[in-house]
């Protein structure tokens, strides 16, 4: 699982910007889709997203007081952790995200 993080893109790129993200994003799962190694993903959006807090408050979220918050994952058949660092590389080259690597 390669999971990403990030800042809002609306507040740091404009909407142009953001369109170029996502066929540079979508192109590299096509990439590992070719391959027969992607096996499922989904985006996190800013949008409804809630903080349910110990004490049963709920505030609107995902953690508006910090810079990056969970972008989205994929799921990809790696042969080994190796692998999939190298899918990560290349996705973090042109995005400018962060991603962490779950086996």
């Amino acid at each position: 699982m390669l999971i990403f993080r990030h800042q809002d893109g609306t507040k740091i790129a404009s909407p142009e910007q953001i369109q170029i993200w996502m066929k540079q994003t979508m192109d590299w799962i096509g990439g590992i889709a070719a391959q027969n190694k992607f096996v499922e993903g989904n985006g996190l959006p800013f949008d409804d997203a809630r903080v349910v807090w110990h004490n049963n408050v709920v505030t609107n979220g995902p953690f508006g007081e910090i810079k990056e918050t969970l972008g989205g994952y994929i799921i990809v058949k790696a042969d080994s952790v190796d692998e999939a660092v190298e899918f990560c590389k290349r996705a973090v080259r042109y995005c400018r995200e962060k991603a962490t690597v779950w086996r």
